[in-house]
């Protein structure tokens, strides 16, 4: 369901249930509608959860900065481009949508090592957002085969994984698309 988030009317039977855009009673009627299937069928495996997504800035800095502009303490604020308020998540629907990923696509989280690591659509993308991310974290990833994988400059431990990411993905997955935000 798409749905723009329109205020209800003021005096509306719906306001007054306490629902304040139309969002709000689109979402509780999947709820119910859920609800009333998974009753009516208990035998059967029913997943009635939904995502909610909305439209938002992007989750990049702006980087661009006029040649006078330069000087060395800018180079300390290049180091991560990723806006400080993101989420994992937030971070992992960009990358859905940059690479034509559905963004109704299975996705599990599970860990590796201590990190966070979201597997969508069964090893089709694979990303890991935490920091500190090492040779044996890389290596479990890589051991999964996926088509894309996906983390973050500053995510790696040391120089010595980024330069390590593309041996252990050669003898693991060599196929496997790497890209870096």
């Amino acid at each position: 369901m798409v749905q723009i988030p329109e205020e209800t009317a003021e005096k509306s039977d719906a306001r007054k249930a306490g629902f304040k855009t139309i969002c709000e009673i689109g979402k509780e009627r999947i709820r119910r509608a859920a609800k009333k299937i998974a009753e009516e069928n208990p035998e059967a495996k029913f997943d009635g959860g939904f995502r909610v997504l909305k439209c938002d800035s992007s989750n990049m800095k702006e980087v661009y900065y006029n040649p006078a502009e330069y000087e060395p303490s800018l180079f300390t604020r290049l180091e991560d481009n990723i806006k400080e308020d993101r989420t994992p998540e937030d971070l992992l629907f960009q990358v859905m949508l940059d690479l034509g990923v559905l963004l109704s696509s299975k996705i599990e989280e599970t860990t590796i090592a201590g990190k966070k690591v979201f597997n969508v659509e069964d090893n089709y993308l694979i990303a890991c957002f935490d920091e500190d991310i090492t040779d044996d974290v890389i290596t479990e990833i890589a051991k999964q085969k996926p088509y894309y994988f996906v983390l973050r400059d500053s995510s790696m431990a040391n120089d010595s994984v980024a330069t390590n990411i593309e041996q252990i993905f050669a003898a693991y997955s060599p196929d496997t698309v790497r890209k870096v935000l």
